[in-house]
C-alpha cells in the first residue's frame, strides 16, 4: 500500500512538472480541492494509468475461473447501465474478435424490461455485468431474472459492499469479481471506474493468453501516461473555447468511447451543453443538422486504413460545409490535411501497435478531461456537477416490476 502511494506522489510530481494546468490545480491543498469540488475526480482521472496494471493483475489471477465461463459458451452480453453500457460497446469489439462467438450489448433496463428474450438464442450464453457501485436498482434485479441452467454470469463491480457483490457472491451459477477499492469512484461521474471495468471485461478475450493481455495492459499504461503528459493543458484550452454543442465521433470500440465522453460532458455540465455521438457514417443521416456555429467536434480517428478514409471523408465534408466551432482530432499518424486552421491535433503515439479495438480507454481520457475543464469553466463542481440534484452517483431506488407469470397477477414486486 505504502509503495502504491509513493508511486502515486511520485506520478502526479511528473505530471506537474510537464503540465502546467494540473500543477495549478494539485498545488492546492486537499482541503482546498475539496473546497472547490475537484479533489475526487482530478485524482480519479489522473490515477488512471496505475490502476490498470493492478486491474490487470487481478484479472490475470482469476484466468483459471474465467476461462471455466467461456469454455463452451456460443454467445456473450455486457450489460450495464448508463456508463457502464457504455464500457460494454468499448469491449464488444475485442471479445468478438478475440473468442470468435456472439457478443452483443444490452442495457441493464433492457435486460430488466424483456428478460431472457433480450439475449441471443444460442446456449451456453454468459452474461458479463459492468457496475461501479452494483446498487443501482436494474443491477440485481436484472441478473435475477437471468439465473437459467444455461446462462453463465460474471459480475465485475468497483463496490464489494454493493448488493450486485454481496446477493450473487456464493452464487454457484455467478462468478463475482470485485476490483481494487481504488476503482470506485467517489466522484458522481465514472471516470477510472469506467476505463478499469472496460480493461477488466477485456481480459475475457484473453482466457486462453493472460500473459499477453498482461502485456497489452502495461503498454496501455505507458500510452495513458503519455497521453497525459502531453494533453492536459491543450484540452484545458479547449474547454475555455465557450462552446455550447458538442459532437463526438467514432468507429467501432470508439463509437463506444464517443458514447461515453457525449455522456461524462453532458452529466459534468449539469446539461448546460449539449452533447450528441455517432459513428462517422451515421452522422451524415441527419445528425450533421446539429453541428451549428457553437459546436465542438471531437473526431476519435481508427488506425484502420480503410476506417480512417471513411473517417477522412467525413472530415473533408465539415470543412467543405464550414460546420463546427473547431475540430479536436485524437489518433495516430494523423496528416494536417485533415485539420483547418483553428483546429486541435491529439497525437496519440502507439495507438496503432494495440490496435483499434484495445485503446477506447485513452480516447475516454480525452473526453473526461474535456469535461472535467468544462465542468470548471461552468463554475460547477466537477465532484457534484448536479448542483439541484437531479442524477446521483448512484441511481435512485424505483419499484421493479416482474412479469406476471412470475409473480401472479399483481405484476409487480414489492
Amino acid at each position: 500500500m505504502l509503495g502504491t502511494l509513493l508511486a502515486d506522489a511520485r506520478w502526479l510530481q511528473a505530471l506537474s512538472e510537464s503540465q502546467p494546468k494540473a500543477a495549478e490545480l494539485l498545488s492546492r491543498s486537499p482541503e482546498e480541492q475539496k473546497q472547490r469540488g475537484y479533489f475526487h475526480t482530478l485524482h480519479e482521472i489522473c490515477q488512471q494509468p496505475f490502476t490498470w496494471l493492478n486491474t490487470a493483475t487481478q484479472m490475470v489471477s482469476a484466468a483459471p475461473e474465467l476461462r471455466a465461463l467461456t469454455a463452451g459458451a456460443r454467445s456473450i452480453v455486457l450489460t450495464g447501465s448508463g456508463s457502464s453500457e457504455f464500457a460494454g460497446d468499448c469491449v464488444r469489439p475485442l471479445l468478438r474478435h478475440e473468442l470468435g462467438i456472439a457478443v452483443d450489448v444490452v442495457g441493464g433496463g433492457t435486460l430488466l424490461t424483456y428478460g431472457e428474450e433480450a439475449l441471443p438464442p444460442s446456449r451456453p450464453a454468459l452474461v458479463i455485468s459492468l457496475a461501479r457501485s452494483g446498487d443501482s436498482p436494474e443491477s440485481v434485479g436484472a441478473v435475477s431474472q437471468l439465473l437459467k441452467p444455461e446462462v453463465r454470469h460474471l459480475v465485475l463491480t468497483c463496490n464489494q459492499q454493493g448488493r450486485l457483490a454481496e446477493v450473487f457472491r456464493d452464487h454457484s451459477n455467478v462468478q463475482v469479481i470485485t476490483l481494487d477499492d481504488a476503482t470506485n469512484d467517489r466522484s458522481l461521474v465514472m471516470t477510472s471506474s469506467f476505463t478499469n471495468l472496460l480493461l477488466a471485461a477485456s481480459s475475457v478475450g484473453f482466457v486462453g493468453e493472460p500473459e499477453r493481455y498482461l502485456t497489452n495492459s502495461e503498454k496501455l499504461s505507458h500510452l495513458g501516461k503519455h497521453f497525459l503528459r502531453t494533453h492536459v493543458g491543450t484540452l484545458a484550452a479547449v474547454a475555455g473555447l465557450g462552446f455550447r454543442r458538442a459532437v463526438f465521433l467514432g468507429s467501432g470500440a470508439q463509437l463506444g468511447a464517443a458514447r461515453e465522453c457525449a455522456l461524462k460532458m453532458l452529466e459534468m455540465t449539469a446539461g448546460s451543453v449539449a452533447t450528441l455521438c455517432d459513428s462517422y457514417l451515421g452522422f451524415r443521416h441527419g445528425p450533421m443538422s446539429f453541428a451549428h456555429g457553437d459546436t465542438l467536434m471531437v473526431c476519435l480517428l481508427s488506425s484502420d486504413p480503410l476506417l480512417r478514409a471513411y473517417e477522412s471523408d467525413l472530415l473533408a465534408e465539415l470543412d467543405e460545409k464550414e460546420l463546427g466551432l473547431l475540430k479536436v482530432l485524437v489518433g495516430e499518424n494523423i496528416p494536417r490535411t485533415l485539420a483547418r486552421e483553428d483546429d486541435v491535433i491529439l497525437e496519440c503515439p502507439g495507438l496503432s501497435e494495440l490496435g483499434d479495438n484495445q485503446v477506447a480507454a485513452i480516447h475516454v481520457m480525452g473526453g473526461q478531461w474535456l469535461a472535467f475543464f468544462r465542468c470548471l469553466e461552468e463554475s460547477l463542481r466537477p465532484d457534484s456537477p448536479s448542483e439541484d440534484g437531479v442524477i446521483n452517483r448512484v441511481v435512485q431506488s424505483f419499484k421493479l416490476h416482474v412479469p406476471a407469470s412470475h409473480a401472479g397477477t399483481s405484476g409487480e414486486e414489492k
